[in-house]
């Protein structure tokens, strides 16, 4: 590696996904990681409260074939085992939560500033358009830190972006 070039960070063994409700940015950002990396690395996601998978996460989630309707919404309070490497939040309330939970551990605390879909209104294709978006965002950065998903290079999966 040439002098002055910053070293990568190791991979991490687990990462912890956390928003506002666990029913939308957190679910979507686990799916692409635990389905592009799963193998390498232990990905669960939380939300600070919870409420029932958002039925237009599930479809832009199924335009790139990943199902995630049948996820179900955990909450940051219940979470049996803290222990974890990463913990990336994706809403100043989240992050907040998770600095107060990691106050103790050796956890990595990254806060991803994503927009909230929900809150777009208009007709259901603008809608749409808006969780493409944040979809989009949310592949670009799983793929900026932990890198592309690796059977792409094999040819045998969609991947977003």
């Amino acid at each position: 590696m040439p002098a002055g070039e910053a070293v990568p960070p190791a991979p991490p063994k687990s990462v912890l996904f956390v928003c506002n409700r666990n029913s939308l940015r957190s679910p979507i950002a686990e799916a692409l990681l635990k389905t592009w990396h799963g193998r390498d690395i232990f990905v669960d996601s939380v939300g600070v409260g919870e409420d029932a998978i958002d039925p237009l996460a599930v479809a832009v989630m199924e335009e790139i074939g990943l199902d995630i309707s049948g996820h179900r919404p955990k909450r940051l309070d219940d979470l049996m085992d803290t222990s974890f490497d990463l913990v990336v939040t994706l809403s100043p309330e989240a992050h907040h939560r998770a600095l107060e939970l990691t106050r103790t551990s050796a956890a990595d605390v990254v806060y991803w500033t994503t927009p909230d879909p929900s809150a777009v209104e208009g007709t259901r294709e603008q809608r749409l358009a808006a969780y493409r978006e944040l979809r989009e965002l949310l592949a670009r950065r799983i793929r900026e830190r932990f890198g592309p998903d690796p059977r792409r290079r094999r040819g045998t999966a969609r991947e977003t972006g």
